[in-house]
């Protein structure tokens, strides 16, 4: 059937080659083209709304459209649209290195800034291991990380993550790193606590730092919630641990907070829960409020003074983008830091949360659900073939996507992670508009464990 839509689909599918997507499932799946967002919804050309659940891939924190950060970029529009950032500079990512610092735990003071999470990553790497070459460890090369850890796509943000799909594929071109297993609280004994799990698993973490610690440059960790994993959650005690050996090892420490950051986990930083303060943090998604691709990797002193010499004893560090510091983007992420400071978000975000998990809890006793499981503003329902033993549904059967194509056809953009749907919603949302979204998730957790 020919709708308003269609002429976009036909054009679309012509040329263009989706992210994360078998295309071959567009024969099937209707793709849909967007004319316009407003709040939590998006709108098609069909006039058809779409509630976005999961922040178009978990960046939008204000609505789509939002009327201040629409100002503030095209304010910015009409001044200064781009300039190099080495030997100059603009007004826009001064405040907002200066905001970084401000909100950022204590001695995080310097900013670097690149186009997107897997570049922030990419940074954080290199300077961890042009650190120790400039200090004279060069012996410390290698890189710690968690299982079904995800730092992003391009070879060295894949190299020190472990979602295996990705990486037996990609293996042949990626640097070895150290795997030590996740504190997934997903993987608790019964009757064992989320906080004494994560002290359990943290064994393995402190037996890699003393046996590796002569040539580990730095241990990479998504603090809280590995959310490629299926929104996988750790107790903030597995942070407190992991800073004091790193401390003790001489290794630094990467806090991923791309995903986790600018209040998704209930506090404006996930790393404030455990009250450290890691060595690098990598920033994107959120820092923008989705609107454009920016990120940084902020740092400490003690980080930039190893690189700040003479010219003629080459320690400058070697990343460049073209777009680094962008002042449209750095405009849209003060305004975004401003809606923070002006407008109370994270308490209202408590509000929000609480009445997202007394909600989705009501689906804890379903026959096929092992868990709902919650930190902050994100919220996981992991669908299992069998309760008792946690069996897991095998992979081929895209349970998930049965919940995603539902959710469509109700007018809502869930996108669930194999057989865990999950909700990370924008800040607007109303508590009306989370009912119905937690109520069209059971509808798709019935029709896909119906069989």
């Amino acid at each position: 059937m020919n709708t308003a839509n269609s002429p976009y689909v036909k054009r679309d599918l012509a040329h263009v080659w989706h992210p994360c997507t078998q295309m071959k499932d567009h024969e099937q799946v209707p793709l849909i083209p967007i004319r316009s967002g407003k709040g939590v919804w998006l709108e098609d050309f069909d006039g058809r709304r779409y509630m976005d659940c999961v922040s178009s891939w978990w960046v939008n924190l204000f609505g789509h459209s939002n009327a201040r950060i629409n100002a503030a970029v095209r304010d910015q529009l009409e001044k200064l649209e781009h300039v190099i950032l080495a030997g100059f500079t603009h007004e826009p990512v001064i405040e907002l290195s200066e905001r970084l610092v401000e909100v950022l735990p204590a001695g995080l003071t310097r900013c670097f800034y690149a186009d997107n999470g897997s570049s922030a990553v990419e940074v954080a790497v290199k300077m961890s291991f042009h650190y120790w070459r400039n200090v004279g460890k060069p012996a410390k090369r290698r890189f710690i990380t968690l299982s079904n850890s995800y730092h992003g796509e391009t070879l060295g943000a894949l190299a020190v993550g472990n979602v295996q799909l990705y990486k037996e594929i990609y293996q042949p071109l990626l640097m070895d790193v150290i795997t030590v297993p996740s504190p997934d609280c997903f993987e608790r004994e019964p009757g064992e606590s989320w906080a004494d799990h994560s002290r359990r698993m943290f064994a393995h973490m402190e037996e890699t730092l003393a046996r590796h610690a002569g040539e580990a440059a730095a241990v990479i960790i998504e603090p809280l919630v590995q959310c490629a994993a299926g929104m996988r959650m750790y107790d903030p005690v597995y942070l407190q641990m992991l800073r004091n050996a790193c401390d003790r090892h001489g290794v630094h420490l990467i806090a991923d907070e791309i995903a986790v950051g600018f209040g998704r986990t209930g506090t404006l930083f996930a790393c404030e829960q455990a009250g450290i303060r890691p060595d690098f943090v990598c920033l994107s998604k959120g820092l923008t409020s989705g609107y454009l691709p920016l990120s940084a990797v902020v740092t400490t002193e003690d980080v930039y003074t190893a690189f700040y010499d003479e010219y003629v004893k080459l320690n400058a560090f070697l990343h460049s983008h073209s777009f680094t510091g962008n002042p449209l983007c750095c405009a849209a992420a003060v305004e975004t830091l401003k809606i923070f400071s002006d407008d109370n978000v994270l308490e209202r975000n408590r509000a929000l949360a609480e009445h997202m998990g007394s909600l989705a809890r009501q689906l804890e006793d379903h026959p096929h659900v092992a868990e709902v499981r919650q930190r902050g503003m994100i919220l996981a329902i992991e669908m299992v073939k069998d309760k008792a033993s946690r069996a897991p549904y095998p992979w081929q059967e895209r349970r998930g996507m049965r919940v995603y194509r539902h959710a469509l056809e109700r007018g809502l953009l869930l996108r669930p992670i194999g057989s865990v749907i999950y909700f990370m919603p924008p800040y607007v949302i109303t508590p009306e508009e989370i009912e119905l979204m937690v109520t069209v998730a059971r509808e798709g957790v019935e029709l896909a464990t119906c069989d």
